[in-house]
């Protein structure tokens, strides 16, 4: 496992010399999900699991995600024994470091949770890594809760590779949900309680900073 002052060094040069393959994406070059949900007529409240490398990360862009209403860290595709942070990092346990996002489908659609997934997030086409954070917890993986679910993942990721978005292959694996198990406290808000930490300020802040930049109609509006 490493420990918090050996992940952010090589994570960040790997981030710095990788930036979705080596291409730095524009918002043009993200089309619309051409399968999607309809903004539902009232408020109400859906959940999506996504798995896109160090949730310290994923939960922080989705955390300012306007029509997002709580983002919670955690660990899927594995059991309940091996639900520890601990020994998630030894990559054995099955599991991926993931996050659960409770949102508003009146304001949201899955299929914008996905965009934003693909083009902020974190590098879909890296095979069991993120920039130098390397092992399977770290794979690229939507866990669908739903037919709809699925069939809206499986046909954006065909309408990004249809239209060459990235240089290289989508690699992200679209599985069924079993169970999602909630990561130790100190990892919850990571970004906001830590903001000192390095790997916080090289590799989290960055994506952050990329939503903003990239699609400022996506972020929550501050009271």
């Amino acid at each position: 496992m490493k420990n918090f002052s050996q992940r952010w060094m090589p994570a960040a040069l790997g981030l710095l010399m990788s930036v979705h393959g080596g291409t730095v994406m524009a918002a043009a070059d993200f089309p619309e999900p051409a399968v999607d949900q309809k903004l539902a007529t009232s408020p109400g409240k859906a959940t999506a699991v996504l798995a896109g490398g160090c949730f310290w990360c994923t939960e922080a862009v989705f955390e300012i995600m306007e029509g997002v209403d709580d983002v919670i860290s955690g660990y899927a595709g594995g059991t309940k024994e091996t639900a520890k942070y601990d020994i998630v990092s030894t990559g054995r346990t099955g599991h991926a470091e993931s996050i659960l996002i409770t949102y508003d489908p009146s304001k949201v659609s899955y299929g914008q949770l996905l965009k934003i997934f693909f083009s902020v997030a974190h590098d879909p086409t890296t095979l069991n890594r993120q920039g130098a954070d390397v092992g399977p917890q770290y794979r690229s993986e939507i866990f669908f809760t739903d037919p709809e679910q699925k069939k809206i993942a499986e046909a954006y990721i065909a309408q990004l590779n249809a239209a060459k978005v990235f240089k290289s292959p989508i690699v992200t694996k679209v599985e069924p949900l079993d169970k999602f198990y909630t990561a130790e406290s100190y990892h919850q808000n990571y970004a906001v309680q830590n903001r000192q930490n390095p790997y916080i300020v090289n590799v989290s802040d960055p994506k952050v900073e990329k939503l903003k930049k990239m699609f400022p109609g996506c972020v929550r509006k501050r009271k």
